[in-house]
């Protein structure tokens, strides 16, 4: 291993004092920039799903005061558990991280690491997937050879050329999304994940080709050892998507009656202000309301990426002095820091 979990958490601060042993334990990995989505995901999830048992588990390298006690009001209301673990991510520092991938998508590995004998199973999920439907089924799924079971992401031609980028041929019969991992903890201990995949990404060689990092590296790794669900259990929605249709009307509507879990992929998140205005932004900010951070402010661009949407979206929406003020500061921003 090249690490110990154990030894990676500083702090560990639970909220909510229920147990039950058939509960669905869920781990998200995230730094600040992802705790409203985090709070707003374990929310949604709680009351879609009133009549099933939870423990929530936060990997995260930030916590403030406002955000325990927050939390603590969220599992006093649902009659939860939560969990926080506070990670020293010093040993994960020469990992490769992108402007969209920061270090904390590595933190999937120490959930891995960290519950390895403490229970038979973990579901994985990003902060920035919302729950609209039932969980139940996933409660019951049996792995039989399967390490994980996952959910394809986008279609056959996507698939061939990650085939062809990661010159894995066998990619082409599927490539999945890594937002959604329901994974056999011993399993996947046994077949040593971990160890090579962060073998892998610590190969420069070899991790100049990962666009997708970790995603990149668990789909080479699972090859044939994962067993894929339907979409339904992983929506993938892009708001930036809005921007191609000129209004609501017989436009981007990728959320079906029967989607269980949104999953808001791109820069532009359902907690940014610039994406309020849309329906597919609905199902977050209907948990949100339902949440202790309700009157939380949505979140203003901060980055030259999201200054750009943000008077895409602007410009998009008619509100063009927005728009164009928005873009002053993305050029503002683009110039101060081109890398972002």
């Amino acid at each position: 291993m090249y690490f110990n979990a154990n030894n990676i958490i500083k702090k560990r601060i639970r909220f909510g004092l229920s147990h039950d042993a058939n509960q669905l334990n869920i781990a998200y990995g995230i730094d600040k920039n992802f705790f409203l989505g985090c709070a707003v995901s374990i929310t949604s999830i709680l009351l879609a799903n009133p009549n099933l048992d939870f423990s929530f588990h936060i990997f995260t390298n930030y916590i403030n005061d406002d955000l325990e006690l927050k939390l603590e009001q969220l599992a006093d209301k649902y009659n939860t558990n939560i969990t926080i673990y506070l990670v020293d991510d010093n040993s994960l520092s020469h990992l490769p991280t992108t402007k969209n991938w920061t270090i904390a998508t590595y933190f999937r590995f120490i959930v891995a690491d960290y519950f390895y004998e403490k229970m038979d199973k973990i579901l994985y999920l990003d902060a920035d997937i919302t729950c609209k439907g039932s969980l139940q089924e996933l409660v019951t799924l049996k792995f039989d050879d399967n390490i994980a079971y996952v959910v394809t992401e986008k279609d056959p031609i996507w698939w061939n050329k990650c085939a062809t980028r990661l010159n894995e041929h066998k990619l082409s019969s599927g490539y999945f999304n890594a937002g959604f991992l329901l994974i056999d903890l011993k399993k996947w201990k046994e077949f040593s994940v971990n160890s090579k995949a962060l073998e892998l990404l610590s190969d420069s060689n070899l991790s100049e080709n990962f666009t997708h990092l970790d995603q990149d590296v668990l789909n080479i790794i699972l090859l044939e050892k994962v067993k894929y669900l339907d979409r339904k259990y992983n929506q993938q929605v892009s708001i930036n998507y809005e921007l191609k249709y000129k209004s609501s009307v017989n436009g981007y509507s990728p959320i079906l009656d029967e989607t269980i879990l949104i999953h808001y992929i791109g820069p532009t998140k359902p907690w940014h202000k610039w994406a309020r205005d849309y329906k597919c932004s609905q199902y977050f900010l209907d948990a949100k309301s339902a949440s202790p951070w309700k009157s939380t402010s949505l979140l203003s661009a901060i980055t030259a990426t999201q200054w750009r949407y943000c008077a895409k979206h602007r410009l998009h929406q008619k509100k063009l002095l927005s728009g164009l003020i928005c873009y002053l500061k993305y050029c503002l921003r683009k110039i101060k820091n081109p890398r972002y």
